[in-house]
């Protein structure tokens, strides 16, 4: 047998060395090509389940755009009518408001006036209270009693 040499064993090192590294390289190699395939994998179940989302997310988007024009709309047909009663009733309250104020007074005192007559009581002598829906009688007036007002006996 022959011998080896210190060259040989050092290039026999070198080469396990060199194959115990491709090793690795290798099996480095393989977990980054499966990590790969499993990451390209995930990204095309997101695209296949984000492109519905996203069509849909957009759908959402418009509709609500639709309702808010509409409820915009709304709002201003709801402020012209607004605007349009205010006018009316102000209308109504300078057109017809004095004259039936007018009228309601001069009713009033008719009826007072000959109210207070009937009885023979004079005209200013209020006869009875009057409340909404009902007339209620006065309360006898009761004169002052003159004299000492004190308790005290003279």
């Amino acid at each position: 047998m022959r011998e080896v040499s210190g060259g040989e064993v050092a290039g026999i090192l070198v080469a396990v060395f060199w194959a115990i590294l491709v090793s690795f390289l290798a099996v480095a190699l393989a977990r980054v090509a499966q990590t790969l395939r499993a990451t390209t994998k995930l990204v095309a179940d997101v695209t296949d389940q984000a492109v519905p989302l996203l069509a849909d997310a957009s759908a959402a988007v418009r509709s609500a755009q639709t309702q808010i024009d509409r409820v915009d709309a709304i709002a201003t047909d709801v402020q012209e009518v607004t605007s349009n009663a205010s006018a009316l009733s102000t209308t109504v309250a300078s057109t017809f408001g004095g004259p039936l104020v007018k009228v309601a007074a001069f009713g009033y005192g008719v009826r007072r006036a000959l109210g207070g007559r009937k009885d023979g009581a004079p005209a200013g002598a209020p006869k009875s209270t009057v409340i909404v829906g009902r007339t209620v009688p006065a309360g006898r007036r009761q004169k002052p009693k003159r004299g000492n007002d004190s308790g005290k006996r003279d």
